[in-house]
């Protein structure tokens, strides 16, 4: 970079030939004192080791020489001043390059070096070269720092030491040296140029909005130091970070063209530091969505809370993270607290809990368990002056005053101080959890937070938490839940959803106790591979899918459900009688794959457990699945489990168990079920019993078809042309159909009947 060419600058001195008038015997400003006409100084045309040159007798202790023209300076110019001079006679003085630094407005700056290094003079007729560097950015070269306010300078040379003496002072040559120190040509600016310091004190924030302004698309290089910045700042340009920044933690660095944790590494000098600047400022681009890690890994020494890293309550823009590795580091940040506290429930205000002993002391975002506790209850807020926690969800166990414990589990990303976030993304990237912290907490409220292709590895308690009702319209694809196999095995719930629609599809959960918990409804899970510990033989495995509302209003299709078991609860309802609202049911469980090895014959695929008497099955379809145990059979595939409650088969509505195929299942589950019912003695009454098929313990409701195979016949072996009606709900267990004939008759009857009422 030449800027006296790129820029049109006029830097060289005028030579002495062409008047003494232009040279100054003071600093060069206007009015002062010129060399013309003074018996001290001559200019001699001919000199054996110059072209013309000046002659000058030394008579003050100080003497200058100084153009009166002004030598354009600007940031980012750096300019050599070289004089070549030999002594004729008397005594031997000292010479140094010097000048005048001017502002734009006429004042001296005097925080410029005006004065350059001092070279003594030893002998005469010996042609001696003095030079200096004036730049703008302390650098290494530079001799006379000048900083960014001088726009012009008056430049020569000093005279000191004794007096007396005679010199001649070849012409005065101004260069532009730039190219020495920007390399690249064109390329980059640095920051120093335009004033840094880069002592790690000094506001340097200056400098840098001079050097990015003046970039103009170069590259701004912060070259090696520490450079304290003491509000937010914005590159505009590339940036290219050598040295490091010093920056308050609320303060943000924004570098609009390198948005990358690559860039904020190297800026802040830590991956931990650089990924939570990255992070923080995240949310607060206009044109930027996305922060990629570069695929670097980053060890977390803690959680991370960000709304108060973004210093937010609430964002609704699209932002995505992606393409890397965060690794908890051993530490006590990942130790969860656990508070024990009587309170009070109350079914009028079913998710509040009021007169909380030690209340300051539970955390939002605390997990809470107890008697009368379904599970993935968390309190999502609390007031300590009322005493009162609100509640993720309602309780089951009724009103009462009785212990409670209160667990808050640690989160590599925490994002439960977000009142309200909206389409946040995560993507690509592993939380490499180690056995100490957990994965993800969501925000208090929120939408559309995405999952993409992300892995859990080894959380110590939950993979992805919702406290509240960030969790609508979540979003968990592609993403794989890793426990780990320990032993004894840890409780690992891989997620919970509180609100409505959330998609899971295509994930793979190993060893988690429970894959998803889930309360709402409308929720779609398509494509997963489920499998728990499986250490330990012929246990009772865990719930891989658990559904807290009653009518779903969902699909489970199309997923491989391994050593474990689909499970619908009420366990949310604060009053779970059954009553006026809807019962169990709203559920499609199409096309999957179940299978269990080595296990207690009492193991079941599908579980229903209500809380509460009086329930029923309103809209259960179990169709096309594919129910296999191998290593031992299992006596079916389905129960009630009635520790805590009843079903009302009397009251099963549109509940379909059909084309689905078992291997290794001591009885098949079928409704509607079609069966060959052989009377070989003669009665009014054919009791036929279909009971073993019918799921959950249901009763024959209704019969839709019945269809003689040949002809009846009496006792006397004649047909008989009659036609039999059928009563329903017979027996003890009301699971028998009675084929009503005029007469006492014979044969074999093909009859279709079902569990429920259709409609």
């Amino acid at each position: 970079m030449n800027k006296a060419i790129t820029e049109g600058l006029a830097l060289m001195p005028p030579p002495f030939s062409a008047g003494l008038s232009l040279w100054s015997r003071e600093d060069g400003r206007p009015g002062d004192d010129s060399y013309a006409g003074q018996p001290d100084a001559a200019f001699v045309p001919a000199d054996q080791d110059f072209q013309g040159c000046l002659e000058l007798q030394k008579l003050t202790a100080l003497q200058k020489l100084r153009c009166f023209q002004q030598i354009p300076f600007q940031p980012g110019l750096y300019l050599r001043v070289t004089v070549r001079l030999k002594a004729i006679s008397g005594p031997l003085p000292s010479v140094r390059i010097a000048g005048w630094a001017g502002s734009s407005g006429g004042a001296n700056v005097t925080t410029a070096q005006q004065q350059g290094p001092a070279v003594a003079l030893t002998g005469y007729g010996q042609v001696v070269t003095v030079s200096a560097i004036i730049g703008s950015g302390n650098r290494t070269g530079v001799d006379m720092v000048w900083g960014t306010a001088p726009a012009y300078g008056h430049l020569g040379l000093d005279l000191t030491g004794p007096t007396g003496g005679v010199l001649r002072i070849d012409d005065v040559v101004i260069e532009d040296v730039t190219a020495i120190f920007h390399n690249d040509m064109f390329d980059w600016i640095d920051v120093r140029d335009y004033g840094a310091v880069g002592n790690g004190v000094t506001n340097d924030w200056p400098a840098f909005e001079a050097a990015d302004a003046a970039a103009n698309g170069r590259t701004v290089v912060v070259s090696p130091g520490s450079y304290y910045l003491a509000s937010h700042f914005t590159f505009d340009n590339p940036v290219k970070f050598e040295g490091t920044l010093v920056m308050p933690a609320d303060q943000r660095l924004s570098c609009t063209h390198d948005y990358n944790l690559n860039t904020y590494v190297a800026a802040f000098g830590s991956e931990l530091e650089g990924f939570r600047r990255a992070l923080q400022v995240l949310f607060h681009f206009t044109d930027h969505n996305t922060l990629d890690l570069n695929g670097r890994r980053v060890e977390l020494t803690g959680p991370i809370d960000v709304a108060a890293l973004a210093g937010l309550t609430a964002f609704g823009q699209r932002r995505v993270l992606t393409n890397g590795v965060l690794g908890a580091a051993p530490g006590a940040g990942w130790d969860s607290q656990t508070v024990t506290a009587v309170a009070t429930y109350d079914t009028a205000s079913p998710n509040r809990l009021s007169a909380v002993a030690n209340i300051a002391a539970i955390p939002v975002g605390a997990r809470v368990s107890g008697t009368g506790v379904g599970r993935e209850v968390y309190v999502a807020s609390r007031n300590v002056a009322a005493g009162t926690l609100e509640l993720s969800q309602p309780l089951w166990g009724g009103n009462g005053t009785r212990s409670y414990s209160f667990t808050r589990n640690r989160y590599m990303l925490d994002f439960s101080g977000f009142q309200d976030l909206w389409r946040f993304e995560i993507s690509d990237l592993e939380f490499s959890c180690g056995g100490i912290a957990s994965g993800v907490n969501l925000a208090t409220s929120g939408s559309i937070f995405r999952l993409d292709r992300c892995t859990f590895q080894s959380p110590r308690d939950r993979g992805v938490t919702s406290i509240k009702a960030g969790c609508q319209g979540l979003v968990i694809e592609g993403c794989l839940f890793n426990a780990g196999v320990t032993d004894p095995p840890r409780t690992v719930i891989g997620f919970n959803v509180n609100a409505n629609d959330a998609k899971i599809r295509n994930n793979r959960s190993a060893f988690c106790t429970t894959f998803g918990i889930f309360a709402g409804g409308s929720h779609i899970i398509m494509g997963n591979h489920i499998f728990p510990n499986n250490s330990g033989s012929a246990t009772l495995r865990s719930a891989a899918l658990v559904f807290t509302t009653p009518q779903v209003r969902g699909f489970v299709s199309g997923n491989y459900i391994d050593h474990c078991y689909i499970e619908l609860s009420n366990e949310y309802d604060a009053a779970p009688d059954f009553g006026s609202s809807f019962t169990f049911g709203g559920l499609s469980i199409n096309g999957n794959l179940f299978l269990c090895s080595d296990v207690s014959p009492a193991f079941r695929f599908i579980t229903v457990s209500p809380k509460g008497a009086g329930h029923s099955l309103f809209g259960l379809s179990v169709t096309n699945n594919v129910f296999r145990s191998s290593e031992g059979s299992i006596e079916r595939v389905e129960m009630v489990d009635t520790s805590n409650g009843t079903l009302n088969p009397g009251s099963f509505r549109n509940v379909v168990f059909a084309n689905n195929t078992f291997t290794g299942i001591s009885q098949e589950t079928i409704s509607p079920v079609f069966v060959e019912h052989v009377q070989n003695t003669t009665s009014e009454t054919w009791v036929v019993d279909a009971a073993a098929f019918l799921p959950f313990a249901g009763r024959a409701r209704n019969v839709e078809a019945v269809v003689l195979k040949g002809p009846a016949r009496n006792a006397a072996n004649t047909v008989q042309w009659a036609q039999p009606y059928a009563e329903v709900n017979q027996g003890p267990a009301q699971n028998l159909v009675h084929l009503k004939w005029p007469s006492a008759v014979k044969g074999t009857a093909m009859v279709t009947l079902r569990c429920d009422n259709p409609y």
